[in-house]
């Protein structure tokens, strides 16, 4: 009975109702607990024998010592001297500074987005409505002094294109154009100049601000219908403005899959899956409020892909219904180091321009998505 065990760093504990509750964000583990297990693991605080824990709980046998160990590594609640590494939780170990607060909410909020059909969406929303009116869209001062505002002018392109600025959920079949997925990419994305600080490094600078100057955010192109360019996942270079192909072959069907089965946005163009380096922010900034950064940084980026493509004619949408998981294994990344945060996409104007309307699935069909 010498093996070594640690209390995982990667536990938080509450109260749900009546249920003392633990959990490892690390392996999205959650048990409810009993005050004796809570002693266990403060009694493994750092690196001891399971002998030395024999000792301590006379009053237990060496079975039950071996059952009580085996379960808690088995579930990640203790970390076992023998075991192979565990990749998640050395990425974690990068967000020391941050955790457990930021690491905590990245960790328990991924796929966790319930599947969207908007029927039955609606026919929820109205059934709460009449039992939980919805909170009023504005907010009000009557008793205060009220100045009036001369109205915004509204003539000129870039009133024109803030104005224009919609999601949309219908696309033409006409295939976006190359050259407008380049613009749209270099404008939003590219790197515009450097900015080079003696002792430190050089710094991007970007159309959308930055938190520090940091621009942690990565963009990925899944091109779907895109004219003289091959469908496949590609990575979008930043300083040298160009693609760089990962994996060939995509499809409306993965597309759905990767937006939480939201088939309508299958028949865009193309979608730029927005993802986040933490090491940037992280090597600047050691609070954990710093994850905030990072989630305003992609909305900034975001606004500017819809405007653009607004300004070119194209139907922009984004979504954060995601399918965190299968994104991140598709793109080989990690999750923890690097993670997806949020998805742009663009297609062509249908002609028929109900804004904002989800179409409507084909008679009788309840399959994935429609457009294969």
């Amino acid at each position: 009975m010498n093996d070594l065990y640690r209390r995982s760093p990667y536990l938080i504990c509450y109260w749900r109702d009546r249920q003392f509750i633990l959990e490892n964000y690390a392996t999205c583990t959650t048990v409810s607990a009993s005050p004796l297990t809570c002693q266990i693991l403060h009694f493994f605080s750092d690196w001891r024998s399971s002998g030395a824990f024999a000792r301590n709980f006379s009053q237990f046998s060496v079975v039950s010592i071996a059952r009580a160990l085996a379960k808690l590594v088995r579930i990640g609640f203790l970390e076992w001297s023998g075991a192979p590494a565990n990749s998640k939780a050395e990425a974690l170990a990068t967000w020391t500074a941050w955790s457990p607060a930021a690491s905590y909410f990245h960790q328990s909020t991924k796929d966790s987005h319930a599947p969207i059909e908007p029927e039955d969406s609606l026919r929820l929303l109205r059934q709460r409505a009449r039992t939980q009116p919805m909170p009023s869209p504005i907010k009000r001062y009557p008793e205060s002094r009220q100045i009036s505002l001369c109205s915004p002018k509204k003539r000129g392109e870039f009133a024109q294109v803030l104005l224009e600025r919609r999601t949309w959920r219908r696309f033409a079949q006409r295939p976006v154009r190359l050259e407008h997925l380049a613009t749209l990419l270099g404008f939003t994305f590219g790197i515009q100049s450097w900015l080079y600080f003696k002792g430190i490094g050089r710094v991007g600078l970007k159309t959308s601000p930055s938190g520090g100057a940091r621009h942690p955010i990565e963009a990925y192109v899944m091109a779907l219908r895109v004219k003289d360019l091959n469908r496949g996942l590609y990575h979008y270079n930043a300083a040298h403005h160009r693609l760089e192909l990962l994996q060939k072959g995509a499809t409306a069907a993965r597309a759905s899959t990767y937006l939480n089965g939201q088939w309508w946005f299958g028949s865009a163009g193309a979608l730029v899956l927005m993802t986040a380096v933490f090491a940037r922010p992280q090597w600047k900034y050691p609070a954990s409020r710093a994850y905030r950064i990072v989630l305003i940084d992609a909305g900034h980026l975001c606004q500017t892909f819809c405007l653009t493509a607004t300004w070119l004619g194209l139907a922009p949408f984004c979504t954060m219904a995601l399918a965190d998981s299968k994104i991140e294994s598709d793109l080989k990344i990690d999750g923890i180091t690097e993670s997806i945060i949020y998805v742009a996409g663009v297609g062509t104007r249908p002609r028929e321009t109900k804004l904002g309307r989800w179409p409507s699935r084909p008679f009788g069909h309840r399959v994935s998505n429609p457009f294969l």
